[in-house]
């Protein structure tokens, strides 16, 4: 699914990865573990496109194709899906026809018959009772008035709406109650399968216990130096970071 080598990349001229070595098999969810400033973010907006982040070494190839040479609009048709750490507020965007317009496009680029407004209505009400949103939700603005927990089960919505190959999550879990780190995990358990895999960017174990991932990589200074099972990021719960940040001075 996803396969990485060597990846380096810099922002404003500083550098911010260096070196990343990253295999996501078919089927498989991986976390990616770390303290703050480490890159995991920076990891994530790469894959995803963001244009500031310039590439400086390495690969990053998705389904077999180069994901690098992609715009983003092409990696997000490819089915490369990213839920945003602190996701943005589009006022005056009604959230139903975002997401209808989002679906329809990637629907398009594979040749596929878009929805009409009944369709779709159909489709996202039903999604939108499995992840407890109310159905308002739709006819509100695009996270415009959504508590931190709403933005974040909108996120996922979305997700689960698109029906990614590849799901980025970027500390989705920062910042909510048990119950909704518990639909958020179920959104994404949801999905899994032979045909979907996800990266799973977390500061702390919790999620894991709900998201049993296959692989734990722990990030520092903008390389994996270590990865494990589901027990690596119990330990890190445990002990935290000052092993590995010794280790690496």
């Amino acid at each position: 699914m996803l396969d990485i080598r060597g990846l380096a990349a810099s922002i404003a001229d500083k550098p911010i990865l260096n070196g990343i070595d990253l295999v996501v098999p078919d089927g498989e969810v991986h976390a990616v573990m770390g303290p703050n400033g480490a890159g995991k973010s920076t990891l994530g907006y790469v894959l995803s496109g963001r244009e500031d982040y310039l590439v400086t070494a390495g690969t990053a190839t998705f389904g077999g194709a180069d994901l690098l040479a992609m715009e983003p609009e092409q990696r997000a048709a490819a089915g490369v899906f990213l839920a945003f750490q602190a996701p943005v507020e589009l006022p005056g965007v009604n959230n139903a026809n975002f997401l209808r317009t989002a679906l329809n496009a990637i629907r398009r680029a594979h040749g596929e018959p878009e929805l009409d407004a009944v369709q779709f209505l159909k489709l996202a009400r039903a999604e939108s009772k499995r992840l407890s949103m109310p159905e308002d939700m739709l006819k509100r603005n695009v996270n415009v008035g959504f508590s931190g927990g709403e933005k974040k089960r909108n996120e996922v919505l979305q997700m689960a709406i698109l029906r990614p190959k590849l799901a980025i999550l970027d500390e989705t879990d920062s910042g909510l109650d048990i119950d909704a780190l518990k639909i958020v995990a179920d959104g994404v358990n949801a999905l899994r399968g032979p045909a979907f895999s996800a990266l799973v960017i977390t500061h702390h174990q919790r999620l894991l216990d709900y998201l049993v991932p296959n692989r734990v990589h722990v990030l520092l200074n903008g390389r994996i130096v270590r990865s494990g099972g589901p027990d690596l990021a119990r330990d890190l719960e445990k002990s935290g970071y000052a092993e590995l940040i010794a280790e690496a001075a």
